[in-house]
């Protein structure tokens, strides 16, 4: 059939097919770019392609949790069988996107909502580390698990760090049994390396320490590593995180003493833990005794104002004499750019060791110290090629500013020398000793004629 004009006349049952060329904007006062964002016509039956981030997820937390409860509830109390079960299911359930729905399930037996608790609404399994007997074997065992898991899918390394610095914020929303079970996993797992020490940083939460949750966890978790390993693993391990020095922090501000923190972690049994913290804090104090000596050298302050503020500290901190003379020889030695000419050295250090004579004979008062003066001298000497023939003339010169004595000297020479140049030394000393000994015997001689 045709119509008036010619053309074929349409079929009433007949598709009505459209033009798909675009028409030209309209001046109708819609933007040309809210045009572009409608959809275009289509021919009947073509296809979408639907982009990925408009694909539903193939699970989502609770489906998930689902499938992992239902599978532990299959396994058990038998944690070798749980290992198998979760090394299985990573090829089957997506534990990259879902790291943290899994290990709150290993951990607490169900998803964690916001401060700890478990929803009331959501499933949940016995098959837990929180509902575990609470002693170091069970933990040792549910840490193998971890170690396996972890092992077997690697990618899951940093969700569990995570997932721990989490745990340890909650840690007020958890039971005391449910917090010693956690301090102990997390001291094995720190033990074996499959957690990083980092992690600890979540205890220095200011409600934590507050509250004393902090230290009684730290009490638990530091037992459990140490028994693993010993203390000066554990302190290497606190060395490459920086938190060697931060272990006061675990308490409030007014307890931040080395007196208190020895007294609470030894009477809790650990005394290796408390005398590192305390040998830590003497380290410390010396190198900041140290870092301000040279500071005030270099301003040039008077040498009774320096005594002064190094027997404060010596007190303050309990640093014996023959420490400090070590440090104020360091100090002294520090303060010169030194001539890199072995004849002019010597007459450099003669000028410069006499005027700080003063300060060095104020931490020689007893005989210990002393004998410390001199072999840091030899080893100085030792060390720095230039000083080798300096030796003898640094000791004649404290000798005369009485930095020195006749027994300190003569006891040096005879057996508590070290190895470093020690023939050398030995051999520039041998005339002054025998001065010595011939000048001791002498005035030994006058006392008796004396009497």
């Amino acid at each position: 059939m045709y119509g008036a004009a010619g053309a074929p006349a349409r079929s009433a049952s007949a598709p009505v097919v459209r033009s798909l060329r675009r028409p030209p904007p309209q001046a109708t006062g819609v933007s040309f770019m809210n045009n572009q964002k409608q959809q275009k016509p289509t021919l009947s039956g073509q296809r979408f392609k639907t982009r990925k981030r408009d694909e539903k997820e193939r699970f989502d937390p609770t489906q998930f949790q689902d499938c992992i409860i239902q599978g532990l509830t299959e396994t058990g109390t038998d944690l070798e069988a749980v290992a198998k079960f979760l090394d299985a299911s990573g090829a089957k359930l997506d534990y990259r996107r879902y790291a943290e729905t899994l290990f709150d399930i290993l951990v607490a037996g169900g998803m964690l909502a916001p401060g700890g608790t478990l929803a009331d609404d959501m499933m949940r399994t016995d098959v837990c580390v929180f509902a575990a007997q609470e002693d170091l074997e069970t933990m040792q065992a549910f840490a193998q698990v971890f170690n396996k898991l972890i092992r077997r899918y690697k990618y899951l390394e940093k969700g569990f760090e995570d997932e721990v610095k989490k745990l340890l914020l909650f840690l007020k929303g958890f039971s005391e049994s449910e917090r010693n079970k956690l301090a102990m996993l997390t001291g094995v797992l720190l033990a074996n390396g499959t957690l990083n020490a980092s992690i600890l940083n979540s205890l220095y939460n200011e409600n934590l320490v507050k509250e004393g949750v902090s230290a009684a966890f730290a009490v638990k978790l530091f037992k459990s590593w140490i028994n693993e390993k010993d203390i000066n693993a554990v302190a290497a391990s606190l060395r490459k995180v920086s938190m060697d020095n931060r272990l006061m922090e675990l308490f409030p501000a007014n307890k931040q003493s080395v007196e208190h923190f020895t007294k609470y972690f030894t009477e809790a049994g650990l005394k290796e833990l408390s005398e590192y913290v305390r040998n830590q804090q003497t380290i410390g104090a010396r190198k900041e005794l140290q870092k301000e000596l040279q500071e005030q050298m270099s301003r040039g302050d008077p040498f009774k104002d320096i005594i002064l503020y190094v027997k404060e500290e010596m007190k303050k901190n309990n640093i014996p004499e023959p420490v400090v003379i070590g440090i104020v020889w360091s100090s002294v030695m520090s303060t010169v750019e030194w001539n890199k000419k072995e004849e002019l050295v010597a007459e450099q250090a003669i000028k410069h060791l006499k005027q700080y004579s003063p300060l060095l004979a104020a931490f020689t008062t007893q005989g210990q110290s002393e004998l410390t003066l001199l072999l840091k001298i030899q080893e100085y000497c030792y060390d720095n090629i230039h000083f080798m023939k300096a030796f003898q003339k640094i000791v004649v010169l404290f000798y005369k500013a009485e930095v020195l004595s006749e027994e300190p000297i003569l006891k040096w020479y005879k057996d508590a020398h070290v190895a470093k140049g020690k023939s050398v030394f030995l051999e520039q000393m041998k005339k002054f000793v025998e001065w010595l000994k011939n000048a001791e015997e002498e005035s030994e001689s006058e006392g008796e004629e004396g009497d």
